[in-house]
């Protein structure tokens, strides 16, 4: 899973020595996101992030802020954040510290090798405010060559309020362009096109409203679970935020998330744990097919294989929230 964006200078806030840029560091609210490079995203609106601080070495205090209301991560059962929007600030984060911790330039790739999350439902719920959260980051397994970074793991701890909403676990490593090129050359001229090949899931059975945000297509029998072809417009200004040479990951995740709820057949089931490993990039032009089986009765492994080979592993813990009548709150 990597981006590709244009090279830019050295951050002005490189580690150790990292300045504390947290708003709320010096008593400030949260007036705006952190450049939507850093975090690999082409829409500002799409950016969670709005500060950071280092207290100490490898230790970062990231700041991020969740809507209320978002086009593609709904409100499930129209109270509680989509736990997707806690994965995607976690995401957010580990290309936020590379670049201005670590000093990753602008233009690298990253390539993701894990990551898990697991929520905390309860301190899900909307409010009349838009949900203000502290990131408590810790980074481990750092691999460096010279002074450019090459591999690091992250834990993250998600606070809202002084309680624990979730908290992550991610790996990625980190390829300069030139060694991306390389490792793509034969993809990287290749128009990213969509994959529609049939009619797809009703929205209601995903989780979703409207079957532009469907990504799994007609039911295939399988020995044991549902397998389905992954289906994708790339018009998705979501979950294809900007252009790239295989799909992105977050596709991937919504795949497995969609997958698990189709095999909960039951009202307000929100994703509310995930632990996800990838094995190779997932191509366009080829398909792709999520096969899902329930494990138990609140866990669904869910695996994607494409011209034979396994792309992503994820297993999803799933949990119903009840729904609360208009005008009642936590």
């Amino acid at each position: 899973m990597t981006t590709t964006l244009e090279p830019a200078a050295a951050p002005a806030f490189p580690h150790p020595s990292l300045k504390c840029v947290c708003p709320g560091a010096t008593g400030q609210t949260r007036t705006s996101t952190v450049a939507r490079e850093l975090v690999h995203r082409a829409a500002v609106a799409e950016v969670f992030l709005t500060g950071m601080c280092g207290p100490a070495p490898d230790r970062f205090h990231v700041r991020a802020q969740l809507p209320r209301g978002h086009s593609f991560f709904t409100p499930i059962a129209g109270t509680h954040y989509d736990p997707m929007m806690i994965c995607e600030a976690i995401r957010q984060v580990g290309s936020y510290i590379a670049h201005e911790a670590y000093g990753v330039p602008l233009g690298h790739q990253f390539l993701l090798w894990g990551l898990d999350y697991t929520t905390v439902p309860e301190h899900l719920l909307i409010t009349d405010a838009p949900a203000d959260l502290d990131l408590e980051v810790s980074c481990s397994d750092i691999r460096m060559r010279g002074t450019q970074l090459q591999a690091l793991r992250y834990e993250v701890t998600v606070l809202r309020g002084g309680m624990v909403v979730a908290t992550g676990d991610v790996g990625y490593t980190v390829t300069s362009p030139a060694v991306y090129r390389r490792l793509r050359a034969e993809q990287l001229d290749r128009r990213p096109m969509p994959s529609l090949p049939s009619a797809p899931l009703h929205p209601a059975q995903v989780g979703r409203f409207s079957p532009f945000d469907v990504v799994l297509a007609a039911t295939a029998p399988a020995a044991t679970g549902v397998t389905w072809q992954l289906r994708y417009d790339t018009r998705h200004p979501v979950l294809f935020d900007h252009p790239g040479d295989h799909l992105p990951g977050m596709v991937l995740l919504e795949a497995a998330r969609q997958a698990a709820l189709a095999l909960t057949p039951a009202p307000a089931v929100m994703p509310v744990s995930v632990e996800s490993t990838y094995q190779r990039y997932a191509e366009f032009g080829i398909p792709l097919w999520i096969h899902a089986e329930r494990t138990d009765s609140t866990t669904v492994r869910v695996t994607g294989t494409q011209d034979g080979e396994q792309v992503f592993l994820a297993v999803v813990g799933t949990g119903q929230v009840q729904a609360m009548p208009f005008g009642m709150t936590a």
